[in-house]
């Protein structure tokens, strides 16, 4: 598999169909064999890892190739981030390398739901609070991005499987379906991240060039002192 990465790669993790049945729009789907590639803990250097270890923070990339999923666009299977210390929960970091992405968010509250289509070179901030899933929208063209995230929690996983993922589903068709496992949620909000220069404030790509300044990335360990960027979204 082609993975843009000019430097050695670990083995990945291997989400498959099985893996995902409790969180499809057809969990009776047929399909069968992996969905995505995920590449953890990933540096250029040992230096670069030493660094990022001794932040407690770790650079991944995960490919989605393209998949009508019984109908549903292929998907990451969805989680939310538990609070720090200060009892903020931690964010997340993007970058969209190749492809095309969409971001799924929905708030742990559920008064909020967003979905965000983010273009190769964008980069995208998953606040503190909101579950999320990755999707590639594209019938023919694979996703491949990246992630910068802290290493101080585990990601919960039940709530999306208990509830069969998220609030909502995004079809193959493009047609947004509600999960009517949930109560009432909000009509989904949508946001394009436009090709270009970032907006003032924002983060910019590659992320990985943040990689030895501590704070450019002190907001995923410390969420709570950087309230402003997380209103960006």
């Amino acid at each position: 598999m082609n993975v843009p990465w000019d430097g050695a790669l670990p083995a990945p993790g291997i989400r498959t169909v099985r893996d995902m049945k409790s969180v499809l729009a057809d969990p009776a789907c047929q399909e069968t064999g992996p969905l995505y590639y995920m590449y953890r803990d990933v540096a250029r250097s040992d230096a670069d890892r030493r660094w990022l270890a001794g932040h407690s923070l770790r650079y991944d990339i995960t490919v989605i190739p393209p998949l009508d999923l019984c109908g549903e666009c292929v998907k990451t299977k969805g989680h939310y981030h538990p609070a720090d210390p200060a009892g903020t929960g931690y964010p997340e970091l993007y970058e969209v390398l190749e492809g095309e992405a969409q971001f799924l968010l929905q708030s742990r509250t559920l008064d909020d739901a967003v979905l965000v289509d983010a273009p190769a070179g964008s980069c995208v901030i998953i606040p503190p609070g909101y579950g999320h899933v990755t999707l590639n929208p594209s019938p023919d063209t694979t996703l491949a991005m990246a992630n910068l995230v802290s290493t101080a929690f585990e990601s919960e996983y039940g709530e999306y499987e208990t509830l069969h993922g998220a609030a909502y589903y995004v079809m193959s068709s493009g047609r947004i379906v509600k999960n009517s496992r949930y109560p009432d949620v909000p009509a989904l909000r949508k946001i394009f991240m436009k090709k270009g220069p970032a907006p003032a404030g924002a983060i910019k790509s590659p992320i990985y060039a943040l990689i030895g300044n501590r704070d450019a990335l002190a907001f995923l360990n410390e969420p709570e002192k950087y309230p402003a960027l997380f209103g960006l979204l």
